[in-house]
C-alpha cells in the first residue's frame, strides 16, 4: 500500500515522455490509466484503458482546426484523429497537466503533444511544460508562458504527456518532479 495510491496519472503509454511518466508513477505507487485504442502500439501495459469507437467519436475533433491551431499538417488522418481523441481523454481526466516538449515561437508546443497542451489551455487546466531545448519548466498563465522553478504535482488527478523523443534533461526533469512531489 502506497501513501500515494489515491493519486492517478492519466497518460497514453507511448514511448518517450509518457512511458517515463508511467514508470515514475508506478515507482511512487500512483495509480495509472493509459488511454489507447485497438491496434495502437504503446510502451506501457499497466493501467491500459482501451477506448471504444463510440468513446473516441465523442471526442471527435476537426483535423483542419487542430492543424491550423498548431501550424502543421497531419498525415495518416484516421490514426492521428484517434491519437488526438485519446489525448483529449488524458487532459480531461487530469486537473493538472504536465508536458515534456518544445515550446515554439508562436506559443504552441511542437508535434502531436501540442494538441494536449492546447486542449489543456482550452479547458483552463493548470498546464506545465518542460521545454527540453530551453532546459526549464514553464507554466501557462494569463495567456503566456512564464518560467517556473520547481513545479510540484498537487492534485490527485494528474495528466502526464509529451514527446516520444525524451532527452536526458527531460528525463531528469520528470525524475525531479516526482521526487519533489512524492518524497
Amino acid at each position: 500500500m502506497s501513501k500515494f495510491e489515491s493519486y492517478t496519472l492519466f497518460s497514453g503509454g507511448a514511448q518517450g515522455a509518457e512511458s517515463e511518466f508511467g514508470r515514475l508513477a508506478e515507482q511512487y505507487g500512483l495509480a495509472e490509466v493509459n488511454y489507447t485504442f485497438e491496434g495502437h502500439k504503446i510502451s506501457r501495459t499497466r493501467g491500459v484503458r482501451f477506448l471504444t469507437n463510440e468513446e473516441l467519436a465523442r471526442k471527435d475533433v476537426s483535423l483542419t482546426y487542430v492543424s491550423k491551431l498548431l501550424g502543421r499538417k497531419f498525415t495518416n488522418a484516421e490514426k492521428m484523429r484517434k491519437v488526438l481523441q485519446t489525448i483529449m481523454y488524458q487532459v480531461e481526466s487530469g486537473h493538472e497537466v504536465f508536458v515534456v516538449g518544445t515550446i515554439q515561437e508562436d506559443g504552441t508546443v511542437k508535434g502531436g503533444t501540442g494538441w494536449g497542451a492546447e486542449f489543456a489551455k482550452i479547458c483552463n487546466k493548470a498546464l506545465y511544460v518542460f521545454g527540453q531545448k530551453k532546459n526549464g519548466w514553464f507554466k501557462w498563465e494569463k495567456g503566456e508562458w512564464i518560467t517556473v522553478e520547481n513545479p510540484v504535482i498537487t492534485d490527485r488527478h494528474v495528466t502526464g504527456t509529451g514527446t516520444r523523443f525524451l532527452e536526458e534533461n527531460g528525463k531528469k526533469a520528470l525524475e525531479e518532479l516526482f521526487v519533489r512531489s512524492f518524497k
